[in-house]
């Protein structure tokens, strides 16, 4: 089975909890982290919550920048993420904010829940039943090789949270620590009962945002500490996926790039021969998208279906020297550049002269090769 790249949103207050136990929606976030909130919900393919939370705090759940609504739909994608819930009963209220904004709805439920979800909503959603209870693995399946999901969005709540890391489905938690305290036993926690098997997850970032503090957590290997790959797997597969809308030239490889920043939020993407420049490189057309003074390019990730050239005779700055002027030092790759074009090409020596780190996944090889075939058979 395939799944996507699977990231936890929340914020919480000081002693835990998701919201108290008031009439009106207890706000945690501050106004620019809302705003953050926002980048990652566009950089998603879809963004699930469970019924709970929509009958709970009866979000809209929306894309609100009516920019990256526009590089969205630059990129080819729809305006807006799909929107995912999941229900064991079907018991869904048909006037419920969900379901009348943003783009295309889709709820995972049983079998017996299907019939009571259908005739609540109507042609509102698309409905999916998993069978006589809900099952995360075939769902995330279903969202990947179904409905092209790359990259889901969580956003609540506790149960649905609790039960992704439980199981080990989820590759990012991003947590935002309120500085104010509930107090109330009675109010919702971020996670439920049940110990998390996985061991401890590995801080990878703390990042102030006015009054709120954002840590972005990883699952670990249980034991290891190590970071398992799956987020470099999702990105090198969207980049391999670019590779394969490049226009087919007998004279240069077709590749594509996604540049990554630390907290998972997609920076920019490219392919070879992209727009008017037939001769413009993946790596080369996804940093020009990008401030060169963006604070975030130190700690990002270039993820190329092809290691970068280390030479070229259509530029003067081949890619490598590209993501070292960017002030990039993490590169992720599928398939060293053959000696088709340019004898004795190494963009990986290059890189780590420069003090970059350069991993390349041989499991992605045969799909980065899929679009050169006619030139490397």
């Amino acid at each position: 089975m395939s799944y996507p790249y699977v990231l936890l949103s929340a914020a919480v207050s000081l002693d835990g909890y998701l919201d108290d136990t008031g009439p009106e929606r207890l706000l945690l976030s501050s106004p620019a982290d809302f705003d953050r909130v926002d980048a990652v919900r566009a950089s998603a393919d879809a963004i699930l919550i469970g019924a709970g939370t929509i009958r709970a705090d009866n979000p809209r759940l929306l894309v609100n920048s009516a920019e990256r609504r526009a590089a969205r739909v630059q990129e080819g994608r729809p305006a807006y993420p799909l929107k995912v819930t999941v229900t064991a009963t079907g018991d869904l209220d048909p006037a419920a904010n969900f379901w009348h904004a943003g783009g295309d709805k889709l709820v995972y439920t049983t079998d017996r829940g299907a019939e009571q979800a259908a005739r609540r909503l109507g042609t509102a959603a698309d409905i999916v039943p998993l069978g006589p209870g809900l099952d995360w693995r075939a769902l995330l399946s279903h969202l990947r090789d179904v409905r092209g999901v790359r990259r889901l969005m969580v956003e609540g709540g506790g149960t649905v949270h609790t039960q992704l890391l439980q199981q080990g489905l989820a590759d990012e938690l991003q947590l935002v620590l309120a500085p104010l305290f509930v107090g109330d036993p009675a109010a919702p926690r971020l996670f439920g009962p049940g110990g998390y098997q996985g061991g401890r997850l590995r801080l990878a970032e703390t990042r102030r945002i006015e009054d709120v503090v954002l840590m972005r957590y990883e699952p670990t290997a249980p034991g290891t500490g190590r970071v398992p790959a799956a987020a470099d797997r999702h990105w090198l597969r969207t980049a391999c996926e670019l590779a394969a809308l490049c226009p087919p030239s007998p004279t240069a490889f077709s590749v594509g790039a996604v540049v990554v920043a630390a907290d998972g939020t997609e920076l920019a993407r490219g392919h070879s021969r992209e727009g008017e420049d037939p001769v413009v490189h993946a790596e080369e057309a996804a940093l020009a998208k990008i401030d060169p003074a963006d604070p975030r390019l130190a700690a990002a990730t270039v993820y190329s279906s092809l290691e970068p050239c280390a030479r070229r005779a259509s530029r003067p700055v081949p890619c490598a020297e590209l993501i070292l002027r960017a002030g990039v030092r993490r590169v992720v790759t599928a398939w060293q550049e053959p000696d088709t074009f340019v004898a004795g090409a190494d963009g990986t020596g290059i890189l780590a002269k420069g003090g970059a780190e350069v991993v390349v996944l041989p499991e992605c090889e045969e799909q980065a090769k899929a679009p050169n075939r006619h030139l490397v058979g």
